[in-house]
């Protein structure tokens, strides 16, 4: 049995992991810098910046383990995935990946690793548990974004030059469904419920949205796009994606055009642009969805977005270009 700490406890408590529904406690959000070759550590609630670390060389892709306890680097140019305690940001031992790793996603259970290596064409599936490639799955040209089912039955990987999400199915490895997107796909994101897939193409400027049937199979059902005065069409190019739990906002980064879009979940009609950082990236919500955390690359920092006011509130410097960003779930160890 693990041993928790006091601070662990009262974060699970917290969460309403224990007792049912009660208020978040303070986390932590943990932000790769691409450049920096470091992960800045930041409370999410005192808004301030807890330490930073080294996280390999060319930090990108960033996640957590279903336990809040480890924390996953794509180190890009190590050709290896790094390993780090939340707690103690001590490193751990690293995990395979295939060459220039840049974006994954973790299953549910936490033991898979879905990885896109950019270099090799490739998703590299890795155990994380026994640290052993489980499979190679060949896939388009330049594979980055990397989204999988509810479920866990299907992972979704955006090729840019391919210009294709590709369906694979985590029970025998093997692509079946490839969708042409808009140039150069960035991002795939799934709702809750797993009924809809939202893929964002960087240079197309547009986000595909998918209806996705019981069985897996998608449906190609719209393309938003995005138009705000005073900034030039080529600005604005969609990267990072997050959904409400309850499908209803659609938060989409906008890259060098300096915003988040606003998207009605069931309109499928842009609401909204909230003005963030310069060259905003990847995104991830506060485990209660009360805020929502942006990178912003050419500034150096992150914007806090209270989701509910659907509005910015704060700017925090981090490292050199930060790239990812994830939000420490279940109180951690």
């Amino acid at each position: 049995m693990r041993v928790l700490s006091a601070h662990a406890v009262a974060a699970t408590l917290a969460a309403g992991l224990a007792l049912g529904p009660m208020p978040a406690m303070a986390g932590k959000a943990f932000v790769s810098n691409e450049r920096g070759n470091t992960i800045t550590v930041v409370d999410t609630e005192k808004w301030e910046v807890i330490t930073e670390f080294f996280g390999g060389n060319r930090p990108r892709g960033i996640t957590m383990s279903p336990d809040g306890t480890k924390v996953y680097v794509c180190a890009s140019d190590d050709n290896l995935v790094r390993v780090f305690d939340a707690e103690t940001y001590e490193e751990l031992p690293s995990l395979p990946s295939g060459p220039d790793p840049e974006l994954f996603i973790l299953e549910p259970s936490g033991t898979r690793l879905y990885i896109a290596n950019e270099d090799d064409n490739l998703v590299t599936v890795t155990d994380t548990e026994t640290r052993r490639v489980l499979a190679e799955v060949p896939v388009g040209v330049e594979p980055e974004g990397m989204g999988m089912s509810p479920d866990a039955k299907w992972v979704v990987n955006t090729s840019e030059t391919t210009n294709m999400a590709h369906f694979i199915s985590t029970e025998d490895y093997k692509i079946k469904h490839n969708v042409l997107v808009d140039q150069r796909p960035r991002y795939a994101q799934y709702t809750a419920d797993g009924t809809r897939l939202y893929v964002s193409s960087e240079i197309g400027g547009t986000v595909s949205v998918m209806d996705i049937a019981p069985d897996g199979t998608p449906t190609m059902i719209k393309k938003l796009t995005f138009e705000v005065p005073g900034v030039l069409p080529e600005w604005l190019q969609p990267v990072g994606i997050k959904v409400t739990a309850d499908g209803s906002r659609v938060f989409v980064a906008l890259g060098p055009a300096n915003r988040v879009a606003v998207v009605d979940g069931q309109s499928l009609e842009v609401i909204d642009y909230i003005i963030v950082g310069q060259r905003v990236w990847q995104l991830d919500f506060t485990p209660d969805e009360k805020f929502l955390l942006t990178t912003n690359g050419n500034s150096n920092d992150i914007t806090v977005i209270d989701v509910a006011g659907e509005k910015a509130i704060k700017s925090i410097q981090v490292g050199e270009q930060p790239w990812g960003v994830v939000t420490q779930r279940n109180g951690g160890s």
